[in-house]
């Protein structure tokens, strides 16, 4: 079962995303920020990344930056999920190297259908 974490400050979009995750067969834990979601991570790994991009202690580019500095996140897919659209945000999020950008409220169906793609 591939895992997934989750990284949201809103306690609202973290049930909706682990729902909709757990729903479609992933093993998801959760994290309440960037710095949660760091310590989390430390000793294990993850098929996919899938942060808020706003969020206080560590935002979700601060965030990828960090991940993609340690050797087992090099090559792991991380998605910012955010309200965040414009074209200067999301080029922040490339080149800190998300994998890719999906703007809030989300499609239930297409974050699956996303996450299929990038998980390998």
């Amino acid at each position: 079962m591939h895992s997934i974490l989750a990284v949201d400050d809103s306690a609202s979009m973290r049930q909706m995303v682990s729902f909709t995750l757990k729903s479609a067969g992933y093993n998801v834990v959760e994290a309440v920020d960037g710095q949660d979601a760091w310590e989390k991570a430390g000793g294990r790994t993850f098929d996919l990344v899938l942060t808020d991009q706003n969020m206080p202690r560590m935002d979700g580019i601060s965030l990828t930056k960090k991940l993609r500095e340690s050797p087992q996140f090099k090559a792991t897919p991380i998605l910012i999920l955010t309200t965040e659209s414009s074209d200067q945000m999301k080029q922040a999020g490339r080149a800190a190297g998300a994998t890719g950008w999906l703007v809030k409220p989300f499609d239930p169906n297409k974050l699956i259908e996303v996450i299929r793609k990038v998980i390998v």
